[in-house]
């Protein structure tokens, strides 16, 4: 790997890392998930990076995709399950990592077989060996814990701008035939739940991304679809940093700009049978024998 890559996806790791660690010392009783938002926003600017997608901050059965909407009154409170997922982009090189905290309280046994997952699945990263090792390992430590790997969730690549590049990381084993990368980063994330251990779209979508140039009728769709192409290239933004920027009238440009197949959507994901959900992740680079795990 040339060094001054691998040293750009070290410092994304580390700025990941203290954009997550700081989201977790704000996550208090009463406080406001946008303020939540804007403050990690804020963090990563303030560190030299930019974001490499909306926070996510995902609460109980809300396993994933949830950002805040512009305006969004919505509260922590006592006994809530909320999943910090963050990442930093540096030149368009990535993190992206998560932890879950207990509001108002201590890290329960659900959140431990998320976090165990997580450190296991990571002993078994060993470059050109199978990615179902990793799998295995992780849905093992999962289910020991009374628990299920949710299993349409998992770990997978990143890219140069490309958060979610091939090489998915399943959460169970035995779905994947394919091997480690022997140079590159891959994301580990499992998740724990106390349900059935599959997440569903719900209707509520808050995260786009750029995906194709075409045709926009409106002045102000063009615009926007600008804008997004120049400042966030393919990687994930929020609605609410749109609406920010060109007021209110832009919201109801989405529809037009995903039918049109300019801009894909990111559907909040809710574990099916409504249980609580604890996700932790973490950014792994690998170059050669080196694993080196950018976000710890």
């Amino acid at each position: 790997m040339d060094s001054e890559e691998k040293k750009k996806w070290l410092e994304a790791g580390r700025i990941g890392k203290e954009a997550r660690e700081y989201g977790i010392s704000l996550a208090k009783e009463g406080t406001p998930l946008l303020d939540i938002a804007r403050a990690i926003e804020e963090k990563i600017h303030s560190l030299g990076a930019k974001t490499a997608f909306p926070p996510n901050l995902s609460v109980n059965s809300v396993a994933a995709h949830y950002t805040p909407r512009f305006g969004d009154d919505t509260r922590l409170k006592k006994g809530d399950i909320l999943k910090i997922d963050v990442g930093a982009s540096v030149d368009g090189f990535l993190s992206d990592t998560a932890a879950t905290v207990v509001v108002g309280g201590e890290e329960n046994a659900l959140c431990r077989a998320a976090r165990d997952a997580l450190e296991s699945g990571i002993k078994q990263v060993v470059p050109g060996k199978p990615i179902d090792n990793i799998s295995r390992e992780i849905e093992r430590t999962i289910r020991d814990a009374g628990f299920s790997p949710i299993s349409n969730l998992g770990g997978h690549g990143i890219g140069k701008y490309d958060l979610h590049e091939a090489g998915f990381i399943p959460n169970i084993g035995g779905h994947s035939g394919a091997t480690v990368r022997k140079e590159g980063v891959i994301a580990i994330e499992p998740f724990s739940t106390t349900g059935n251990g599959y997440v569903v779209d719900s209707s509520e979508v808050q995260i786009y991304a750029f995906k194709e140039d075409k045709p926009v009728r409106s002045r102000l769709g063009r615009k926007i679809l600008e804008f997004v192409k120049k400042e966030y290239k393919e990687l994930p933004f929020a609605k609410r940093w749109i609406v920010e920027k060109f007021g209110r009238l832009s919201e109801l440009e989405f529809k037009q700009l995903v039918a049109s197949g300019s801009l894909m959507e990111f559907n909040v994901l809710k574990e099916e049978s409504g249980g609580m959900v604890a996700q932790f992740e973490h950014s792994v680079l690998i170059d050669g024998d080196e694993v080196i795990v950018t976000t710890r």
